[in-house]
């Protein structure tokens, strides 16, 4: 850790005070290249039974009472009783004008290793690191120079940690794009909407952040470090019965009869989500929460109910955070209107796209009521504004579904649409977005839980037992563009059609087959890459939700002044 903090402090307290890790390749080269040396630990002896002998000892774990320190060594090697600690780096030396020289960080690291050697009696002058990329070692001679700036170091992690006050990034650093955190840390995108001056309270415009936006590519050139899309793959299991266990690093799925209907790599999956009356086994449960895989659950009728995930995130000042600023009414006012702003400019981009022929007076009123939006007085405002603008929007919502097909009528379930119902659904249009709804509040929960938000605290939504409120306010710019674009395409493309859907009552509830349907159109649609307006690159909107649930956490500790709100070109 005091290494990573000399390399750069952010990712120190990232990985240190926020416990998050994220492998890359570099990461995971360097992990099978330390397999040897970890792989047998022999003990090393102790101060006074050393000899003149030459021996090695190798993964030796000692710490220091005296420095409150810890390390644990590669490799120690005792000549006539000096000890020289080698640590094993994946990468290559540090090229000057005087030769092969050590890094800063792992310089600093080796001389850790020999105050912690030399506080348990052992006699320690140099040590060296053997870089494997080029295999070479480099020295270093200790000195009370690099002793007295180690224990600074040591002292400075311990006031940052303590402070829970995350460092800025670093700036335009050729050391972001080979980081394994970059994605979490994203170093450009917060530097360059830290340069934006804050917005003033009352005049939260788009036009005025369209402007700070343009400053700020002019200021800071957005690298983009992030991969587009996340490799692994939600997991779901759909079928009512079904028991989900776990063989080695393997989950495996079977049936009543216990017969094996399906495997899945664990490490190759996101999450997983049980559809219904689905069992897990605790060695299941107890994998997935140590690969920091969340287990999402829903009732038969797509209802998303609860979510079990670990340890995964230690950060509480974040929480702190955000417990503070949700007693303050200036703060949710202020983020609940570019909310609903940017919700409604969605809704009336979905319509220009999509609709057969939109009405000029539902886009006039709409382009009205995101204005209103921005300058609405207090919450019951500006829910009254969001209303107003549901019923221009779900009024002309049936304009942007294709007509069935010549036969399809006669079915029960055409697929026609007046207005929006819910609680329950009662038409199979609204069943389908019921469902979405509670998929897409899902992958918001999921988001808030990565990044260390309570997502049962929100701001927009008051919090109410049993309601992710947070998760509701962070998809609100989302419902139109992965929401409604989702049963959209189901219906349009015939994903899912009249014959998956049943009754119960009033009630109108998809099939297992018509799930299935819908679930491949929402990943289809998570799946797509949309350009950022702000940052000009692009992403999936999986990728989406995470950066834009990280870049609240950014504003909850005043790292940014404004909340970029997504709104799609």
């Amino acid at each position: 850790m005091l290494n990573e903090y000399v390399y750069c402090p952010r990712l120190f307290f990232y990985e240190w005070v926020i416990g998050v890790f994220q492998e890359n390749a570099d990461t995971l080269e360097g992990k099978s290249q330390h397999k040897r040396v970890d792989a047998v630990a022999s003990p090393l002896p102790s101060a006074d039974e050393l000899d003149d002998d030459n021996l090695r000892s190798r993964s030796v774990s000692m710490s220091s009472d005296r420095y409150g320190a810890i390390a644990r060594m590669d490799l120690i090697e005792v000549n006539n009783g000096t000890v020289t600690p080698v640590d094993y780096k994946h990468g290559q030396p540090r090229e000057t004008q005087e030769g092969l020289q050590l890094w800063p960080a792992d310089r600093m690291q080796l001389a850790v290793q020999c105050l912690i050697l030399r506080d348990n009696g052992y006699r320690c002058e140099e040590g060296l690191v053997y870089y494997l990329k080029t295999k070479q070692r480099v020295r270093v001679q200790f000195d009370e120079v690099l002793f007295s700036e180690t224990l600074k170091v040591i002292e400075d992690a311990r006031l940052l940690a303590a402070s829970g006050v995350i460092p800025p990034p670093l700036a335009d650093s050729p050391k972001c794009p080979g980081c394994s955190l970059v994605g979490i840390c994203l170093p450009d995108e917060t530097a360059g909407l830290s340069s934006l001056p804050e917005v003033p309270e009352q005049r939260i415009q788009l036009s005025l952040f369209e402007d700070h936006k343009a400053g700020a590519r002019e200021n800071s050139q957005v690298r983009r470090l992030i991969a587009p899309r996340d490799d692994l793959r939600p997991a779901y299991v759909n079928t009512h019965g079904m028991r989900v266990g776990k063989s080695g690093e393997v989950l495996q799925v079977r049936d009543k009869q216990s017969t094996l209907k399906q495997e899945m790599r664990i490490r190759q999956i996101s999450q997983l989500n049980l559809m219904g009356n689905i069992q897990i086994t605790t060695q299941a449960v107890q994998a997935l929460c140590e690969n920091g895989i969340p287990i999402c659950y829903f009732s038969q009728g797509g209802w998303f109910y609860g979510i079990t995930t670990g340890m995964n995130v230690k950060n509480v000042f974040l929480r702190k955070s955000q417990y503070r600023l949700a007693d303050e009414q200036w703060f949710a006012l202020s983020f609940a209107r570019q909310l609903v702003a940017g919700k409604i400019r969605n809704q009336r981009t979905l319509l220009q796209r999509n609709h057969i022929e939109p009405r000029a007076i539902t886009l006039q009123q709409m382009k009205n009521m995101a204005e209103r939006a921005e300058q609405a007085s207090d919450l019951e405002e500006l829910l009254g504004v969001e209303g107003n603008a549901a019923r221009l929007y779900f009024g002309d919502f049936s304009g942007m579904i294709k007509r069935e097909e010549q036969g399809d009528a006669a079915n029960q379930f055409a697929f026609d649409f007046s207005k929006r119902n819910r609680r329950p659904p009662r038409d199979a249009v609204n069943a389908l977005l019921s469902f979405v709804y509670s998929l897409l509040a899902k992958d918001c929960t999921i988001a808030c839980y990565a990044v260390g938000l309570d997502p049962m605290l929100g701001f927009y939504h008051q919090p109410r037992f049993g309601r992710p409120s947070l998760a509701l306010d962070l998809m609100e710019p989302f419902r139109p563009l992965i929401g409604e674009s989702t049963v959209l395409s189901a219906i349009n493309n015939r994903m899912v059609q009249p014959r998956d859907f049943v009754t119960a009552g009033p009630s109108v509830a998809l099939t297992p087959g018509g799930r299935k349907g819908l679930l491949h159109a929402y990943e289809l649609r998570m799946d797509t890459l949309v350009t950022h307006p702000i940052f000009d690159y692009r992403v999936s909107y999986r990728r989406l939700l995470e950066i834009q649930t990280r870049l609240f956490a950014r504003l909850l500790e005043n790292e940014i002044k404004t909340y970029p709100v997504f709104v799609t070109r």
